[in-house]
C-alpha cells in the first residue's frame, strides 16, 4: 500500500486519500490508529495543523475536546474497554492531534497503571499489530457508525 498520505495525515484526510480517516467530524478528523494491539485505538487530527490545543481559538478549542470526547465515547461504546485515556502530545509529530486509547482489564497487570507509551516498541511497530482493513475494518465500520450517531446527538 502507498504510504505518501502518512507525510500529510490532515491534508490526505481532505483530500480523501488518507485509508485511516472514519469520519469527518466538526473540528478535523476521526482516525483509527496505525496500530491495533489495544484494539480500538483511534487519533483526533484537527481540519488545519496547529501547533497546539492553545492556537484554536474558544470555540473551536470546545469542538476539537468534544469531538475528542464523542471518539472516547464510540471506543466505550463499540470495544467496551474498562476506561478511556486520552493524550495530546505533539512532540514526534509537532502538530495538534489526541490520541484516544482503550484500555482493558485483559492488559498485563505490570502495564496497566502506566501510560501506553510504555509498552515495548514491538508492541507499536510488529506487522501483527499494524491496522489492516483485513483484520480491523469491521471495527472501524462499528466506530464510523457509532461516531456517527453520536455527532448526530451533539450538533
Amino acid at each position: 500500500m502507498d504510504q505518501e498520505w502518512k507525510k500529510d495525515r490532515i491534508g490526505s484526510a481532505h483530500l480523501g486519500n488518507n485509508p485511516m480517516v472514519i469520519a469527518k467530524m466538526k473540528s478535523g478528523f476521526a482516525a483509527i490508529g496505525d496500530t491495533q494491539f489495544l484494539p480500538g485505538y483511534c487519533v483526533l487530527l484537527p481540519s488545519k495543523p496547529f501547533g497546539s490545543l492553545e492556537e484554536l481559538d474558544f470555540k473551536q478549542r470546545s469542538e476539537y475536546l468534544l469531538d475528542m470526547s464523542l471518539i472516547g465515547e464510540a471506543i466505550l461504546k463499540v470495544c467496551k474497554p474498562r476506561r478511556v485515556n486520552y493524550s495530546i502530545y505533539g512532540n514526534t509529530d509537532a502538530y495538534l492531534h489526541a490520541h484516544i486509547f482503550p484500555r482493558y482489564s485483559w492488559e498485563p497487570s505490570e502495564r496497566i497503571p502506566y501510560p501506553v507509551w510504555q509498552y515495548p516498541s514491538e508492541k507499536w511497530f510488529n506487522a501483527e499489530y499494524q491496522f489492516s482493513n483485513e483484520k480491523h475494518g469491521e471495527l472501524k465500520n462499528q466506530l464510523r457508525n457509532k461516531i456517527n450517531e453520536l455527532m448526530k446527538q451533539a450538533y
